[in-house]
């Protein structure tokens, strides 16, 4: 026992020998799509291959009204194809995640299909778009989802609202499906006298889930951030909510490496003025641990949050209050204490807005949202790709400033993960690249050998040194050469 706590320290020490502060990273290029009419981009995730992929809605293109639109690209933002989805209704897609055989979950609204009013609509498709299935959930009033993701078991978990009374005051709820899109179950959370609206879900280590929602049913007034842990089965754990007397509107949750959870959205009790972009950090247990607001006079909305590799936090959002003009697209990179690295805006004299953020394999940013042309009178998906941010190291006392890093996504992951790393100038023989578990000891070693300076990349498959899948857990994967070495902490969840 005791030579493990040693190890455990040894990995301690590692992770807080030296910290790194992060510069503002270029714009490597923008992507613009759409007709004559307006389209809004939702949701941007990468690839497998290195491309991305967007979802949203298309007025210019489809059957009618708005139609759900999945655009494919390369790594260059460049059109490899599109899809729409829809019928003579209104038809909206709010979320994609790339599935395990590398085609897409969407899940949105659809009026053209279901059981009447708004229903919500869950769209399967293979790698080229084409459709598998679909499914309806809900009644004849109006239900709605905004957020998927596809579970350990091959099955999806799906989050949004839904209005089971007819009166206008909507439920939160959380769908469980199996692998074919069948209803495995469903939960509603709420009073039936407010409204109550889930806004993003995931699956949590231990199997079970969690959501963040916006509530009129509990909290310090008007609408509060309701953060909901359920078990495997759905069946609420605990919930805890976050506000003032003012409105907040939540919009992302993701589960950090600690365990705990960050939540972004915005606030009127807080900041500023107006609406301010609302980070809030929590422990595993769903309290308070930090809150940061950023923001001016005008209002500021954040809209997608997640944990980069070094434990800090990349917002994506827009704002009124700085930039070029009207609303501009609004990247905020934060150390893990919710304190500003570095902000930037994106966008014209337009109205701009960035809605969903996703980490690249190369240490950047894919942003995506919407950009309108007042002179068109028109709105169109809005692609950024920012390039890899530039560490400053800041050795801590006694220490000496080692270049490094390394960037792992997904994390959380559940089957495949890819690590990217650098190597900088000046390193002498090999360089070694392994996994550890949390009592230090080596699980794997991926990489032994000399390599060249710059940017690379593996994906590992969460397998030990003999090919065996490893149990899920913390990990810590670690890279080290002559003259740097560089310690992340990683999250296996089960398949």
């Amino acid at each position: 026992m005791q030579k493990r706590k040693m190890l455990l320290l040894s990995v301690i020490v590692i992770l807080t020998s030296f910290s790194s502060a992060q510069t503002e990273p270029d714009v490597q290029w923008t992507k613009i799509f759409g007709g004559g009419n307006y389209e809004f981009g939702r949701c941007v995730q990468q690839t497998t291959d290195g491309g991305y992929i967007v979802v949203g809605d298309t007025q210019s293109f489809g059957v009618g009204n708005f139609d759900v639109w999945l655009i494919k690209t390369d790594n260059m933002g460049n059109s490899l194809w599109t899809k729409t989805f829809g019928g003579t209704g209104e038809d909206r897609g709010f979320s994609v995640d790339q599935t395990t055989d590398g085609g897409y979950i969407i899940a949105g609204s659809t009026s053209s299909y279901g059981a009447g009013g708004l229903d919500i609509w869950l769209i399967r498709t293979d790698s080229a778009g084409n459709t598998l299935w679909t499914k309806t959930f809900g009644g004849s009033f109006w239900d709605w989802a905004t957020s998927v993701q596809q579970t350990t078991d091959g099955g999806y978990i799906l989050t949004g609202m839904t209005d089971l009374s007819g009166t206008g005051d909507w439920d939160v709820c959380l769908v469980k499906t199996d692998t074919d899109g069948e209803c495995e179950w469903a939960k509603t959370f709420g009073t039936i006298d407010n409204c109550d609206n889930g806004m993003s879900v995931q699956q949590t280590a231990d199997g079970g889930y969690v959501v963040i929602a916006d509530t009129y049913s509990y909290g310090a007034g008007s609408s509060d951030f309701w953060l909901i842990k359920t078990n495997s089965s759905g069946d609420s754990s605990w919930t805890n909510t976050f506000g003032g007397t003012g409105t907040e509107r939540s919009h992302s949750v993701q589960q950090t490496a600690d365990g705990g959870y960050i939540i972004a959205g915005d606030t009127r009790s807080y900041g500023s003025g107006d609406y301010d972009i609302w980070l809030v950090k929590t422990d595993s247990d769903g309290g308070s641990i930090w809150a940061q607001t950023f923001g001016g006079a005008e209002e500021d909305c954040g809209c997608s949050v997640l944990q980069t590799g070094d434990g800090g936090y990349i917002v994506a959002g827009y704002t009124e209050s700085i930039g070029a003009g009207n609303f501009d697209v609004w990247l905020i990179r934060t150390d893990d204490s919710g304190d500003t690295e570095w902000s930037m805006t994106v966008g014209g004299e337009n109205l701009d807005r960035g809605r969903s953020v996703d980490l690249t394999t190369d240490g950047g940013f894919i942003v995506a949202g919407s950009t309108y042309d007042f002179y068109a009178g028109e709105y169109n998906i809005y692609l950024i790709k920012l390039g890899p941010e530039t560490s400053v190291s800041q050795p801590r006392s006694g220490t000496v400033a080692e270049p490094a890093g390394i960037s792992i996504y997904p994390n959380p992951f559940s089957h495949l993960t890819t690590i990217a790393f650098d190597v900088p100038s000046g390193v002498d023989g090999a360089v070694s690249l392994s996994i550890y578990d949390i009592y230090g000891r080596s699980v794997t070693t991926l990489i032994d050998e000399p390599m060249e300076t710059g940017s690379h990349s593996i994906i590992w498959n969460g397998t030990d040194r003999r090919g065996h899948t490893i149990t899920p857990g913390v990990y810590f994967c670690r890279i080290e050469g002559s003259s740097f070495n560089c310690t992340k902490r990683m999250i296996l969840l089960k398949y």
